[in-house]
């Protein structure tokens, strides 16, 4: 990125340097386009940053995205938090995991309801992404206190996540029953989210 940046400047340098020997509507068409470059080179390196910071939440564009979107978040934690039933060490993270599991299953159920409301009525069929489905690998190939630690490092950017995307989809969604689902299910998330960073405190992470 930072090679664009330092390109486009250079090819404005340049143009400043030998404007004398070019005519002025080139000159000014060949400064517009270094400018553009330039501009574009800032945007992408904002969006870069935006990115790495985690500050680029994904709202939903339409209902039919934003039942797949908590479809699937509903399924990785349904899947990550059995997983946590089984292997976790520590007594409170295993009343999570337990939490999570009901929560989670009954906002699929509610989801699918919502769906089955709109018109033309949206079928649900939960699949986990490529970055979810990564998560759960990793969970799977941990153990002992290393599972526990990796599990709640893993709820807080996921809830944080789920919470961004069920706020904006509430907030100007296109299907008024997924609205209401997504109003109705920010509340547990956000109870989910705060837990998970309790837990992770008091575990001293």
């Amino acid at each position: 990125m930072k090679i664009r940046i330092l390109a486009a400047t250079a090819a404005l340098c340049a143009l400043a340097a030998c404007g004398d020997n070019e005519t002025p509507a080139a000159n000014d068409m060949a400064m517009n386009d270094a400018m553009m470059a330039n501009d574009m080179a800032m945007n992408d390196m904002a969006m870069d940053n935006m990115m790495m910071n985690g500050s680029a939440a994904a709202v939903p564009a339409n209902g039919q995205d934003y039942a797949a979107m908590a479809a699937a978040s509903d399924m990785f934690e349904i899947e990550s938090s059995r997983l946590a039933q089984e292997k976790a060490q520590n007594a409170d993270v295993k009343s999570f995991a337990a939490m999570l599991v009901t929560d989670h299953q009954k906002s699929t159920a509610d989801l699918k309801t919502a769906a089955g409301q709109a018109q033309p009525a949206i079928t649900v069929t939960p699949q986990m992404n490529a970055e979810q489905t990564a998560n759960l690998e990793a969970l799977r190939g941990a153990s002992g206190a290393e599972f526990d630690r990796l599990y709640l490092q893993q709820q807080v950017p996921a809830h944080e996540k789920a919470l961004a995307m069920l706020q904006g989809y509430a907030a100007s969604g296109d299907v008024p029953s997924l609205k209401q689902h997504a109003s109705a299910t920010t509340g547990p998330v956000e109870k989910h989210l705060a837990r998970a960073r309790e837990l992770m405190g008091s575990m001293g992470q």
